[in-house]
């Protein structure tokens, strides 16, 4: 049968300090890239770009050199999942937040978030 995703702590202290580094720098990196994307092109462009999961490319590098091509396919799997659900949060709040009181528009948004990263996830499953 199909396994959950599980922590590991011996996954954790696999990780040396600089392949730490090398995750903060590229999140750094594309968030500052964002920033000048956002004061030049306008806000709206500059937030697509922090949407980006920033150190999920970098990530997926180590994961690759670690623990083999199968985990990284994983990794990548649930950044996709968690790509489209924040893109529905986003959308959720976008259509609601100027008609509805925002505590109302977060709590649909966030609703609407694990809903679609619930039903992505296991129809990514069921590929597998």
């Amino acid at each position: 049968g199909m396994t959950a995703p599980r922590a590991s702590l011996a996954k954790l202290r696999k990780v040396r300090a600089w392949e730490y580094a090398v995750r903060f720098a590229f999140g750094g990196a594309i968030t500052a890239m964002a920033g000048w994307l956002g004061a030049r092109y306008g806000l709206a462009v500059g937030g697509m770009f922090l949407a980006f999961p920033a150190i999920l490319p970098a990530s997926l590098t180590l994961v690759q050199q670690h623990d083999g091509r199968r985990d990284a396919i994983d990794d990548a799997r649930g950044g996709r999942v968690g790509a489209v659900a924040l893109a529905s949060f986003a959308l959720v709040v976008t259509v609601s937040v100027t008609r509805w009181p925002p505590a109302l528009s977060l709590a649909l948004a966030l609703t609407t978030w694990i809903v679609v990263a619930t039903v992505a996830w296991r129809l990514l499953l069921a590929q597998r």
